[in-house]
């Protein structure tokens, strides 16, 4: 496919909304390029009728690598590429799926984090964060007391700008895989199952939770049961059929706050309006001829991944590295005046190739990873997260979404993210889960593949989780050499296809 002109709609779109649009209606415009007026290519991933000249593609040979924590969405990225979608188009539908197959990290309810990179990029790509947003703790006239202080969702806003800027389809159509796991059902996964094990008094206790994730005998769901979710898969159509801004600003803000409130989270339009993600620039490292991009803060865990590639690559010491750089940062960046300030602090640290000194930060099992890399090169590396495991354990009503925790509740995720790439090929991407190990997972990962290691081989500290993709020879070229792992301690899946 071709890269979209300036004049094409969907960039029209994209330059509308964050001028004009973004800070209350981010989704709201929808552009199908298949009606494209000014003829760029174009298709469609799912689906066929007379208005759609161009069906789904089949590919041959090699379409790309797809690494994530559940199987299920790993396999939904990777028939994306196989019918010609690129990264970016793989990866929102991964993360959407995974709000349908492990809505304990990943739930419509949560947020995260996402590096996106194709040839021809400058630099190191772009960063996209939509973290999870602290709400209001007033209840509004009779809503329930806030026991549970909620996350403002922003996991459809993130990707939606994420796809907006990198994707090569209408963002429905990344849709619509989610939309029959949740309708048809899923076979609950055993990472699913390992969290639903974990947290099923509390999570029992709340109704809307218990009619979604109980079986017939009162316990939990298990490995294998069948999970239908009928009133999510009203909320995914209706964000197919009315924009991803319905979440934010239309009908389903509204039930999404109504059943909020009424189960203790707190949550009001205004906080929903106000929750809008940030594209920025990565942190990067230089190592040798290969330029490695970091999430940038608050995305502290790519900070510390950052600051630990720096001191590994420099030879110096690496052992809690990336948490101790993390605890120092948290500690002097309150004074930071924008989001801009806080990035150029943060890499004129990494730059200086010190690790701070600091204390060690609490384990938080509240997060997954993933990654995609299409036959051409392009990446996307995105870490996401509830801040808890199910969030606060609440529905929100009639919608069937997993509320998040609020960061004012909980300590703030650590999410960590890196794409390596040579000037104009794609090289390696690692991602990790994990909280405070995350960040010196992915560095050492980072390091371990760039020196011509096996992605996934070993584990690499005690607690980090990562996933990772490899390309030695770099792409697009170099094919053959692609590889792709996931942390042996998972229950991930790695695909590809050469």
């Amino acid at each position: 496919m071709r890269e979209r002109p300036l004049n094409h709609p969907l960039r029209r779109c994209g330059a509308l909304l964050l001028s004009t649009v973004l800070a209350t209606a981010l989704g709201g415009c929808s552009v199908k390029t298949f009606n494209d007026p000014v003829g760029t290519a174009s298709h469609v991933l799912f689906g066929s009728g007379s208005d759609t000249p161009k069906g789904p593609t089949y590919l041959t040979g090699y379409i790309g690598n797809v690494v994530s924590d559940e199987p299920q969405s790993a396999m939904v990225a990777r028939d994306v590429l196989a019918r010609g979608g690129n990264a970016a188009d793989a990866a929102a539908a991964l993360g959407m799926t995974l709000a349908v197959t492990l809505p304990s990290r990943a739930s419509l309810g949560g947020g995260g984090a996402c590096l996106a990179w194709r040839p021809g990029d400058s630099g190191a790509g772009r960063a996209f964060l939509f973290l999870p947003v602290a709400g209001s703790t007033a209840p509004e006239p009779g809503g329930a007391p806030v026991d549970r202080p909620a996350a403002a969702p922003t996991l459809a806003r993130g990707l939606y700008l994420m796809h907006l800027r990198y994707g090569s389809v209408d963002f429905g159509e990344t849709l619509t895989p989610a939309l029959e796991l949740a309708r048809g059902g899923i076979s609950v996964s055993r990472a699913l199952a390992t969290d639903l094990a974990a947290v099923q008094g509390p999570l029992l206790a709340d109704p809307g939770a218990r009619a979604i994730f109980s079986r017939g005998d009162g316990k939990v769901l298990a490995e294998g049961d069948t999970l239908v979710q009928q009133r999510l898969t009203g909320v995914l159509e209706q964000i197919r059929s009315m924009g991803v801004g319905d979440l934010y600003n239309g009908a389903l803000a509204r039930s999404f706050v109504a059943g909020s409130q009424a189960a203790g989270g707190g949550l009001t339009v205004a906080d929903l309006r106000a929750a809008v993600p940030v594209e920025t620039d990565p942190l990067t490292v230089r190592a040798g001829q290969v330029t490695v991009g970091f999430l940038p803060p608050p995305a502290d865990g790519g900070l510390g991944s950052a600051v630990a590639f720096h001191a590994l690559n420099a030879g110096g010491a690496s052992d809690r590295a990336g948490q101790s750089a993390v605890a120092a940062w948290r500690a002097q960046a309150a004074g930071a005046q924008s989001g801009a300030e806080l990035v150029a602090r943060a890499q004129a640290v990494v730059d200086s190739g010190t690790v701070p000194n600091g204390g060690s930060l609490p384990h938080l099992p509240a997060s997954t990873s993933f990654a995609v890399v299409d036959r051409h090169g392009g990446a996307v590396a995105c870490s996401l997260t509830m801040d808890n495991l199910f969030g606060i354990g609440r529905v929100a009503g009639g919608t069937g979404i997993v509320m998040g925790a609020s960061p004012k509740r909980l300590p703030p995720p650590l999410l960590t993210a890196a794409i390596a790439s040579d000037g104009s090929r794609f090289r390696a991407a690692v991602t990790g889960s994990g909280q405070n190990d995350a960040a010196d997972a992915v560095a050492a990962e980072m390091k371990q593949v760039l020196g011509g290691e096996k992605p996934g081989a070993r584990p690499v500290t005690a607690d980090g989780r990562i996933n990772a993709i490899s390309c030695p020879a770099g792409l697009p070229g170099g094919e053959g050499s692609c590889a792709g792992g996931t942390d042996a301690r998972s229950a991930g899946l790695s695909v590809g296809s050469d």
